[in-house]
């Protein structure tokens, strides 16, 4: 459709953004999401869905900490899409109160930008790729995995032990089978090789962990995540589709600017990057047992 074209691009220009003019994207993006080619669509996901409830369930998760706190999100992905639908058109409404929403959720620094490009790239970007989607299957819209699609997912990791084990760990007790490269018998293959061996997966997540430094010549030394992560990050891209590699993000890394458009999520200290993940792996159809994880 010529209208995701043109929404595409409203979303491109609030990424590209600066603080005078994030406005002006925002409110471009809700007038098309409003066309009235897909009123039908939106009366049916925002059906009985109450915005103000859904701010206030997530205020009650706001701890101690700045950007500590969680959104509150239903377990129902139409309704996911509903609220997510609701929530753009009150930040055209209202662009500081986007602002405000981006520093509460989305906390990427003191630079009020920071937050909405955070908005942009964690929420907004998601929400287009599913609702074209959604749009596109017409009535039956809830999601269906497809046929030949792995439970086996690939781990892409730098030298963060940790954050590799969280995610493996994780992964297994929700029922997913995760391919550590390292684990794999190497049988005489370089490393490429045996990440093509092992590509047979459904879905691939991406720790952006500051394992190095570098700049440009004459620049700073800047966090970034290993080499090897962000050649296998675009080997996945072209051999599963954005929609099913999520990387997750550590610490401060210096996000390539070729990779602009990948969903990433804050691997954050109280585990809400789970919830950001299943949700992920919902998206494209897989079954996730939420009572599981909420008590994971």
């Amino acid at each position: 459709m010529e209208l995701f074209t043109e929404i595409n691009n409203a979303v491109l220009d609030l990424q590209s953004s600066q603080l005078q003019t994030y406005a002006r994207p925002l409110k471009k993006l809700s007038h098309l999401l409003s066309h009235p080619e897909l009123k039908d669509v939106n009366e049916r996901l925002t059906e009985g869905l109450d915005l103000n409830d859904f701010l206030a369930k997530s205020e009650e998760t706001r701890g101690g900490m700045v950007g500590s706190s969680q959104l509150a999100w239903p377990e129902s992905h139409e309704k996911t899409l509903g609220l997510t639908l609701l929530l753009i058109e009150r930040f055209a409404e209202d662009p500081q109160f986007a602002a405000q929403f981006g520093h509460e959720y989305f906390y990427s620094g003191r630079k009020i930008i920071a937050g909405i490009h955070s908005i942009t790239s964690q929420l907004i970007i998601p929400f287009v790729r599913d609702y074209r989607a959604y749009v596109l299957a017409g009535p039956s819209t809830e999601p269906v995995l497809e046929k030949g699609w792995s439970k086996k997912v690939f781990i892409v990791h730098g030298h963060d032990e940790g954050a590799r084990e969280s995610v493996a760990r994780f992964l297994e007790k929700i029922g997913f089978v995760p391919i550590i490269l390292h684990e794999q018998a190497n049988k005489g293959r370089t490393v490429i090789e045996k990440v093509e061996a092992n590509s047979d997966v459904g879905f691939a997540v991406v720790l952006l962990t500051p394992d190095d430094q570098g700049a440009a010549t004459g620049g700073n030394p800047e966090p970034r995540a290993r080499q090897n992560v962000l050649l296998e990050l675009g080997f996945f891209l072209g051999r599963l589709g954005r929609d099913r590699v999520c990387a997750l993000k550590r610490g401060h890394v210096e996000i390539p600017s070729d990779f602009a458009g990948v969903v990433w999520e804050k691997m954050d200290e109280s585990g809400g990057w789970k919830q950001s993940l299943a949700r992920e792996l919902q998206a494209v159809g897989h079954n996730v047992d939420w009572n599981k994880i909420m008590r994971l």
